[in-house]
């Protein structure tokens, strides 16, 4: 069924929201989907890819197939957002990387009047034996925030399978942010996790982050890259397990806190195996005091120094 008119305008409007990203989202060999609130407003797929799209009583659910050794040459493009100021979008998804597929997915959510909106995701994400699923969650939000982001996501890698995420923000106040991740690792997987969001104004960020590695010469790295300032307030709890032989993993927390904001770690490493190996290292501060003297010694004054700093740790 062709778009409406309607559709194709808002469509147009989401992917103007976005700035130059959007621009890059076009040609016949560019997958990629639009949902605006609980509506699909845009859509092009291209061969190895299947995507259906139901409504749901509060959303939409979507399934995402990458069919068995199909490597898509070009990242899959999808867009959530809302326009108006008040609302509820909720995304039901289910992912699917049959064996020996690869696929890297861009997601852009973007959120630029937000006084009110709620986001929720609710994901299953299911990687095949050798197959390479990454995602990358980029989120755009207003200057007032007004936003709540929250995304719960179960993944399972399977044996030789690679699976890599990042979710960033680091344009406009977060509002208030609360993902979880659970993931289970079969043999010889990679897993590397990423978060970096700068929080401002009353901003509040949890990050809940839990990893095993089940499976023989697993690996997994965590990483939570976050700074607060004025009165934003930043929890980040990663856990992760090595429970077989060769099982590896690094936990990695940095937070800058600035003003009278407030910043809390807390890695939990276990290890139920005697060859198995987990590290973490947890740091939370003001920014580098030699930095900042460099930089305003170059000309900068305090403040843009700071934001300078910052930028280069969620860079």
């Amino acid at each position: 069924m062709s778009p409406t008119q309607q559709q194709v305008e808002t469509a147009r409007e989401l992917l103007a929201s976005l700035g130059e990203i959007g621009g890059h989202i076009k040609g016949d060999d560019i997958a990629h989907l639009e949902i605006h609130g609980n509506e699909v407003v845009g859509a092009h797929l291209v061969p190895g890819l299947d995507v259906d799209v139901d409504q749901i009583d509060d959303g939409i659910e979507a399934h995402i197939r990458v069919r068995k050794g199909t490597r898509l040459a070009k990242p899959v493009h999808l867009c959530f957002g809302m326009l108006p100021e008040e609302g509820l979008q909720h995304i039901v998804m289910d992912v699917e990387a049959e064996e020996d597929s690869y696929a890297s997915v861009q997601a852009h959510c973007t959120f630029p009047n937000a006084v009110a909106i709620t986001h929720k995701m609710d994901a299953v994400v299911r990687i095949a034996p050798g197959a390479t699923y990454e995602y990358f969650e980029r989120h755009l939000h207003g200057k007032e925030g007004g936003v709540i982001v929250v995304p719960k996501t179960k993944v399972h890698v399977g044996e030789g399978a690679r699976f890599k995420t990042e979710f960033e923000l680091i344009k406009g106040q977060a509002g208030e942010i609360d993902f979880e991740y659970d993931v289970d690792c079969d043999a010889h997987s990679l897993l590397d996790m990423i978060a970096r969001i700068w929080g401002r104004g009353h901003d509040k960020i949890t990050i809940r982050e839990v990893a095993r590695l089940n499976g023989e010469e697993a690996t997994a790295v965590l990483q939570s890259h976050i700074a607060v300032k004025d009165d934003a307030v930043a929890d980040v709890y990663n856990s992760l397990a090595a429970n077989a032989a060769g099982a590896r993993g690094h936990v990695d927390c940095k937070e800058i806190v600035q003003g009278a904001a407030v910043a809390r770690a807390v890695p939990v490493v276990e290890v139920n195996h005697p060859r198995a190996h987990i590290t973490h290292e947890a740091a939370i501060g003001s920014v580098d005091s030699r930095q900042l003297q460099t930089l305003m010694a170059r000309g900068l004054d305090e403040e843009a120094a700071t934001d300078l700093i910052i930028e280069g740790l969620l860079g």
